[in-house]
């Protein structure tokens, strides 16, 4: 490849694995509205199980679409004034959740799932920020959290109590009998413009305070649109849904995904809780799993092979997928999980591997273990040089850019720091990359977690990575039960006043001392500089992670500031 920049093989045309389903998302531009392919969908499978969550309720395509209904008018009537556009939700992957965000869509309003893993004072800047007046949830999430919210909480249930029997009776007839077209006018839903905003998604706060992303009507339904390209999802597929649906990736893949084409979608409230996950998976026949690295860890330990028995897909992102997790995912459950890459702001898949079964004639995505794919189908990826912001060929590292139709809105009410971060309908990833020949992506690590030491910039993933090798093969000598917790560790950085920042190491336990760490890493070929200081080791209780399974780097800075004080 000698293109300066790579672009995802775009296709209009769908073909699916078989001949037993039939393409169902058009992408001419009036349809990437995801209101409209919600109704059609629905109307397509009226008697068949559609939506399931681990509570044991299971609603088909109409009695899905007639609650969605349901709840849009209870909402108008009794809650939401008719200038309020922005409204929180406090829900987690169920189809409650599921059906109070496509309700709102279907009202035309903005829907914020706010992090409930958060402080009371992180939440309220975020619904600060959006001018949130009510926060819809329910009595079991506010139960089991501490929030003082300074905003209306309205409980589900109280909602409930509102419905009547003409709410029931006109929600049937529209979802059952009246034309779409009728149906989409009634709704206001023909006069929404791939421009308008559908969500506003709030940054994981991983290196700062959360930025409220503006994802556009069209952001969400290109992205479903590659997504689908890529992947090749049929009616026969079910998709388990564990990520949070304030996580863009929970949002659109396992969300919007589900509500635009033909899988069945199936919800657990919590991606780490394996054991209810694993039997959800068996019951309902799970073919696609959307998770990140951290949680596959437990669902190997803690899930039988039976209960992932009929997995196909297991597709992961937010963090690097380390290959011991990849063959021992694969020993026990015979699938082999492959990396996605995408990011908030990118709504949010960008590049993806596609395992060979899944490609088609129309796409060849193609996969590479060590990468993370190549961009999905209408996305173009280029590198950059860190300094002069030059295009960069082939197999040169820099900072990755992502274009395409899935690209944010912006910053709510941040232009400044949108005009930082898109250039010329290029977002920079703030990753550092480089592109092989075959259009494959490579992380080469994150200026966030780079370090600059004696002038030589210092990538930490790469050191954490080289220390996890000297502790997988240390843990292949060992007898030890292979359902013993795997020790975790990151690598940091403090201040240091000759060498400009000096390398730490957090971690949870050791194999070796960090004398004979030290000793190893030299042995394995890494640079002194890259090489931490034996009294650099600290161990601590646990890594600090964000809900959504992201290392919350954040608090890891924090924490290594307050165990190695400044010198």
């Amino acid at each position: 490849m000698t293109e300066m920049f790579y672009r995802g093989c775009h296709t209009k045309t769908i073909i699916p694995r078989d001949n037993s389903s039939e393409s169902t998302m058009n992408t001419e531009p009036a349809n990437m509205i995801p209101a409209r392919n919600f109704l059609r969908m629905c109307r397509r499978n009226m008697g068949r199980a559609k939506i399931a969550d681990s509570t044991g309720l299971e609603l088909t395509g109409a009695d899905m679409l007639t609650r969605t209904l349901i709840v849009r008018r209870v909402l108008r009537r009794e809650l939401l004034a008719d200038d309020e556009q922005y409204v929180g939700l406090l829900l987690p992957p169920s189809v409650a959740g599921v059906i109070t965000n496509v309700a709102l869509t279907c009202d035309r309003r903005v829907s914020v799932n706010l992090n409930y893993t958060v402080s009371s004072d992180v939440m309220n800047n975020c619904i600060s920020q959006c001018g949130i007046r009510h926060v819809l949830t329910s009595r079991k999430v506010m139960e089991k959290l501490d929030l003082e919210l300074d905003a209306e909480v309205v409980c589900l249930e109280d909602l409930r109590e509102k419905v009547t029997l003409i709410d029931k009776v006109v929600a049937a007839a529209q979802a059952r009998c009246m034309p779409l077209g009728m149906l989409e006018s009634r709704l206001g839903i023909d006069q929404v413009k791939p421009d308008d905003l559908l969500t506003v998604i709030f940054t994981s706060g991983s290196t700062g305070q959360p930025k409220g992303v503006m994802l556009t009507h069209e952001n969400v339904g290109a992205n479903v649109d590659s997504f689908q390209s890529a992947i090749n999802l049929t009616a026969d597929d079910v998709l388990i849904g564990i990520l949070p649906l304030f996580h863009s990736f929970g949002y659109t893949a396992t969300m919007w995904t589900a509500l635009m084409l033909e899988p069945k979608v199936v919800y657990h409230y919590s991606p780490l809780e394996p054991r209810p996950i694993g039997k959800l998976c068996q019951k309902h026949g799970a073919t696609i799993m959307i998770a990140t690295p951290t949680f596959l860890r437990s669902y190997i330990r803690r899930c039988q092979p039976e209960e992932f028995a009929k997995m196909e897909v297991v597709l992961t992102g937010a963090e690097k997928l380390p290959v011991d997790v990849v063959d021992a995912f694969e020993k026990k459950f015979g699938v082999r999980p492959i990396e996605g890459y995408g990011a908030t702001e990118l709504s949010p898949v960008a590049t993806l591997n596609v395992p060979p079964e899944r490609e088609t004639a129309a796409v060849q995505q193609g996969c590479k273990e060590g990468t993370i794919g190549r961009p999905i189908p209408g996305m173009e990826a280029k590198i950059v040089d860190i300094d002069s912001g030059e295009d960069l060929g082939p197999d040169q590292s820099g900072m990755l850019l992502i274009k395409g139709p899935s690209v944010m809105k912006g910053y709510l009410d941040r232009p400044e720091l949108t005009a930082k971060v898109i250039k010329d309908g290029w977002y920079i990833t703030g990753d550092v990359a480089m592109i092989d020949q075959e259009g494959f992506v490579h992380i080469t690590g994150r200026m966030a977690r780079f370090s600059k030491i004696g002038g030589e910039m210092v990538p930490h993933i790469h050191v954490e990575e080289a220390i996890g090798k000297i502790l997988q093969e240390d843990a292949q000598s060992d007898e030890e039960d292979d359902d013993e917790e795997k020790v975790e560790l990151v690598v940091s950085a403090v201040p240091h006043p000759k060498k400009g920042e000096r390398l730490v190491v957090l971690y949870t336990g050791l194999s070796q001392s960090p004398e004979e760490m030290c000793r190893r890493l030299s042995e394995a070929g890494l640079p002194p500089i890259w090489i931490p200081s034996p009294d650099s080791f600290r161990q601590i209780d646990e890594i600090p992670v964000l809900g959504t399974g992201k290392l919350d780097l954040r608090a890891v800075k924090d924490t290594a500031r307050r165990e190695f004080p400044s010198e």
